[in-house]
């Protein structure tokens, strides 16, 4: 009977798969913390959430790279699960995974990481939240196995790091002016790259970049806090093992292969992933809407999350959200 009925579900479009198959008849999608052994490392990722017939799971992958997924299930988990079954996804060394001994975090084994994890949940499609850096991974899955990911949503994503970084640079020229004109005094000239600022001291730079993300102290505050009681800090990890392998240089090609649905969410007052460049991604994308949020800066689920919720629950249920070019 059993391989009769799995062969019966296999017959079935990939939506109604998806109704067929509930959390109950899939145990990787039960409510609570999982762990996996997937591409030789155990990740860790926890379910919550009530999502309508028909509507995949929702993976979020977070930025950092390798800052976890705790902070955005603290802070938004409450209303995006009224309508949504979630996946709070721990990347290879992030958060409660593990980190791997051999050291591979090349973004190919990231993408591998993403289809074991769907694997495990033992869905035939899911939907994608990436924030930041989790936003190029997106992009890199969604490319690999489009007929995987049944909507994408891009937040402050990174996709171009030529590209973001010339939308940077002009911002970080207008917000420090000062700044700018000294460098340009002593020689340096207004690069593409502002080099002259990542060359500041750490003690100086940091703050400065951290208020090109945080139009409001308080939201930073609120994320800090909540990192710290997590106790699961960046250990930075993740990150030097992408920058050591060229990630200063990276851009997403696979433009014509994200055929889905696809909604890029920007900050206007973002600094790090300016608005400018997240509308050249939208105008590469086959089937992409771009919304702009006025009030908010890198973390947007934060700054605006009444409305980050709306638009994502509506975009992910099918139903439209309003455009802003």
């Amino acid at each position: 009977m059993k391989p009769i009925m799995a062969t019966l579900l296999l017959l079935l479009p990939p939506r109604l798969l998806a109704q067929a198959t509930s959390s109950t008849d899939a145990p990787g999608l039960r409510d609570g913390p999982h762990q996996a052994v997937i591409n030789d490392v155990r990740l860790w990722y926890r379910v919550a959430g009530r999502g309508a017939p028909g509507v995949p799971p929702v993976v979020f992958l977070h930025g950092g790279p390798g800052q976890g997924s705790y902070h955005f299930a603290a802070l938004v988990r409450p209303s995006l699960e009224h309508s949504l079954r979630m996946v709070y996804f721990d990347q290879r060394g992030s958060g409660t995974s593990e980190r791997p001994w051999t050291g591979e975090y090349s973004m190919a084994t990231l993408v591998e990481d993403i289809e074991g994890l769907r694997r495990e949940l033992g869905v035939p499609q899911i939907a994608l939240i990436g924030h930041s850096f989790g936003g190029a991974l997106a992009l890199e899955y969604a490319a690999a196995y489009p007929a995987r990911v049944a909507r994408l949503v891009i937040v402050s994503g990174m996709w171009s790091m030529p590209v973001l970084g010339h939308y940077q640079c002009q911002r970080i020229w207008a917000v420090y002016p000062a700044l700018a004109r000294a460098a340009d005094s002593a020689g340096t000239g207004p690069d593409d790259h502002c080099q002259w600022f990542w060359n500041l001291p750490a003690s100086q730079r940091t703050p400065l970049y951290e208020a090109l993300m945080f139009p409001d102290s308080v939201v930073r505050a609120r994320l800090d806090s909540t990192v710290a009681a997590s106790h699961l800090p960046n250990t930075g990890e993740l990150s030097a093992a992408l920058w050591r392998a060229g990630m200063s240089q990276y851009q997403f090609t696979s433009f014509a292969k994200v055929t889905m649905p696809t909604l890029v969410i920007a900050g206007r007052l973002d600094g790090a992933v300016v608005p400018e460049g997240l509308q050249d991604l939208t105008q590469r994308l086959p089937n992409a809407t771009f919304v702009e949020y006025d009030r908010s800066g890198h973390f947007v689920y934060l700054d605006e999350p009444d409305r980050f919720v709306r638009d994502v629950t509506s975009f992910i249920a099918g139903r439209a959200v309003p455009r802003t070019r």
